[in-house]
């Protein structure tokens, strides 16, 4: 058994960081240091709160070159594209502005005889078990809006990216937030499934596979504290007769392909109408031919090895068995030489053709550098491939009719969908999912209610 965690880098298998796990009694130390603090920044006003949190973002913008390589180092991701920066402020900025109205009572009668509302109080201790592929901006989704709804927070930050977890620490040092309010702890799946199981914590928010998601689910049972889970997805996009053509190839490319395709919502199978397909494969394999595959350290990169080589050999797996079904593959791995071939990180993109949802490539979760491309009659047959999935995150429609955009949308079964995009959050939206994919609410104002508690107030006026 294990009584550590040891990053080891996908470039090159180098250790970059070794921690221990936490003690027993290191863990009840912070839960009780999270207790007390909590009690006293319940009662701290809200636009105290934003100094903390706006305070703590400028203290990771500085650190934001360093981090960007610290980040490529740990789990792969090319330097040119600075690190998770940009969508990480653009969260904190729009979270930190709508506090007062996600957090505002809900005013039902204010007369003589009856002072009537509902009002938001914090949750207490909120337990964020965040993961490796986007580890800042997943973790930043719970950590802002939880301590700006007045509780205390401890991150779990994922194995492969543990100096994310010290960077939080060290940013909101930098703050000046009052001490244990904010803790990251390096903790064992045991001792975190025993937070969950003793009601050590009030609500757990995770990120991470399907299965991981139902243990979280298994230690909660019982304890009735909150769970948001953001798991699995499969994420569809349908480029439409009416579509931009290069506008769709160019998105979808990079939606397919970013962060080598390990993204929550990146874009995993795509159906194009008949009369655009042959022209949309081309544009697109030629786009993806453009990329480079090589050190992610170096910025001519686009493309770097995946976080491990197990997620690596899923893929190429995926591959292999679609072919051998009858799929077409338009990329030759000797386009890039630093392929490495099973049992390594590194692999180069992949474009299928000639696939159908008989193969694990066009229903089962990939999360790496491969899509399928399967042309479609028509809207109702495009409609019925992207729901048959059992995972439902995101989707996207490709078309210049945004009435038509919106008639598809109604009909998607998933927590967002997006026209002429794909492969971002947006903060003023909730980020949600249905089946598989998860549940519960973050972002928005509706995040702050997942992170609060509803109390009733009835005061009648008897003078």
């Amino acid at each position: 058994m294990t009584s550590g965690v040891r990053i080891v880098s996908p470039i090159d298998g180098s250790i970059v960081a070794e921690r221990p796990y936490a003690t027993d009694a290191a863990i009840e130390a912070s839960l009780g240091a999270a207790r007390e603090a909590q009690k006293a920044w319940a009662r701290v006003p809200i636009a105290e709160r934003r100094r903390y949190c706006l305070a703590m973002l400028d203290a990771m913008l500085a650190m934001q070159t360093e981090l960007t390589v610290e980040l490529a180092r740990m789990m792969g991701r090319p330097v040119r594209y600075g690190g998770e920066m940009g969508g990480f402020a653009e969260r904190v900025r729009h979270m930190v502005a709508i506090a007062e109205e996600g957090l505002a009572p809900l005013e039902i009668e204010a007369s003589d005889a009856f002072r009537r509302r509902i009002v938001r109080e914090p949750l207490g201790l909120v337990l964020v078990i965040a993961p490796w592929n986007f580890p800042y901006m997943t973790a930043v989704n719970t950590v802002v809006p939880a301590l700006m709804a007045g509780n205390a927070v401890i991150l779990k930050a994922a194995s492969q990216t543990l100096l994310v977890g010290e960077r939080y620490a060290e940013a909101f040092r930098a703050a000046g937030l009052p001490e244990g309010l904010f803790q990251h702890l390096t903790l064992s799946h045991a001792a975190t499934e025993g937070l969950l199981e003793t009601r050590a914590v009030d609500h757990v928010t995770f990120t991470g596979s399907v299965e991981a998601g139902r243990t979280i689910e298994r230690a909660a049972a019982g304890s009735f504290i909150g769970v948001g889970l953001e798991l699995g997805g499969k994420d569809p996009a349908y480029v439409r007769s009416d579509a931009e053509l290069d506008h769709a190839v160019e998105n979808l490319v990079d939606g397919a392909f970013f962060n080598s395709g390990q993204s929550c919502c990146g874009i995993e199978r795509i159906y194009v109408a008949e009369s655009r397909y042959d022209r949309f494969v081309e544009g697109f394999v030629e786009t993806t031919k453009a990329y480079v595959l090589d050190d992610p350290l170096a910025e001519a990169t686009t493309l770097g090895p995946m976080a491990q080589a197990k997620g690596a050999d899923h893929v190429r797996e995926q591959i292999a068995a679609a072919v051998a079904a009858g799929a077409k593959v338009l990329i030759d791995p000797g386009h890039f030489p630093r392929d490495g071939g099973p049992g390594t990180p590194w692999l180069a993109p992949q474009v299928l053709v000639d696939v159908d949802h008989s193969m694990s490539v066009m229903t089962d979760e990939s999360f790496g550098p491969v899509v399928g491309i399967m042309r479609v009659r028509d809207d109702e047959e495009a409609v019925r491939l992207m729901n048959d999935s059992p995972y439902g995150l995101t989707a996207s429609v490709w078309t210049r009719d945004l009435d038509e955009a919106a008639a598809i949308a109604a009909q998607l079964e998933t927590g967002t969908v997006f026209a002429n995009r794909c492969d971002y959050l947006d903060p003023a939206l909730v980020w949600t999912g249905v089946k598989d994919t998860g549940r519960g609410n973050a972002l928005s104002v509706l995040g702050y209610r997942a992170l609060t508690r509803a109390k009733s107030m009835h005061l009648r006026n008897i003078a």
